[in-house]
């Protein structure tokens, strides 16, 4: 059996080598723009990653994850989850595995990350992060 390293090495050797890659996403560290298990993410050749970008990185030297950069200083990434209240990864730019381009749906449907609406609402969503922590649970129970 293929273990899920294996499976997001794969995916990153195969995005590196300019192919698209789509990958499923578990976990809710990036609600309510990607929903985990329900929701896959269309994965590229990361080329100039800047700040909002979705990307699968290799944080911490540990663990992979399908998180959002929200500070690059020199080489150094920071990275944090939507759905995330405080915690955020770090990593190098050259632990930048892929960029995540879409979102896939249950039903097939792709939708892209930064279209004008997304990037609105990413942006708004950065601020409301006091109190993210009410609005994602109402989220949850609905």
């Amino acid at each position: 059996m293929i273990s899920d390293h294996e499976i997001l090495e794969e995916a990153t050797r195969l995005a590196k080598e300019g192919l698209s890659v789509t990958l499923p996403v578990k976990g809710n560290s990036m609600l309510p723009f990607i929903i985990g298990g329900k929701e896959s993410v269309i994965l590229q050749k990361t080329v100039n990653p800047k700040v909002g970008d979705v990307v699968l990185a290799w944080v911490e030297n540990c663990r992979y994850v399908v998180h959002r950069i929200i500070r690059i200083e020199g080489d150094n990434v920071t990275l944090m989850g939507d759905g995330n209240i405080i915690g955020t990864e770090h990593c190098q730019l050259h632990d930048i595995c892929a960029t995540a381009t879409h979102v896939v749906s249950a039903d097939g449907k792709q939708h892209d990350l930064y279209s004008k609406w997304r990037l609105r609402a990413t942006k708004l969503w950065w601020y409301l992060r006091p109190i993210r922590r009410y609005i994602l649970a109402i989220y949850r129970r609905l």
